[in-house]
């Protein structure tokens, strides 16, 4: 704990801070799999003893039992977005979550997308 004060006798930090390059290990590229609406839901709990995970890891498996989005993760633990990542990617590749990515309504590279619009804009 820090016991570092302002000029104003007001205290700098009430708890110890853990940096979050040191929660994910110093790691700070996510996978692509990741996008900041991508849903991950739990597929398998944790027992508690698995090696490498760690109490971030554990937060994400149990928030994850109903779907949540990264952001929401990222949220409820006040983390960075991009830590949640690269702990997701762990979570992942060891088969804890299983991550949806969002479905584009259209494709934006549809000609007749580009009609419709087109098409529209003419009729008015």
């Amino acid at each position: 704990m820090s016991n570092e004060v302002n000029p104003d006798g007001e205290r700098l930090l009430d708890a110890p801070t853990v940096r979050p390059y040191v929660i994910a290990r110093g790691r700070t590229e996510a996978q692509d799999r990741f996008d900041l609406i991508s849903l991950a839901v739990t597929v398998r709990p944790t027992t508690g003893t698995e090696i490498g995970l760690d109490p971030e890891h554990q937060a994400i498996v149990r928030l994850c039992r109903r779907p949540l989005s990264v952001a929401e993760i990222a949220a409820h633990l006040d983390l960075p977005a991009g830590i949640v990542r690269v702990l997701l990617g762990d979570l992942f590749d060891r088969g804890f979550v299983a991550v949806q990515q969002p479905q584009p309504e259209m494709d934006v590279l549809d000609e007749r997308m580009y009609k419709a619009v087109l098409d529209g804009l003419r009729a008015l």
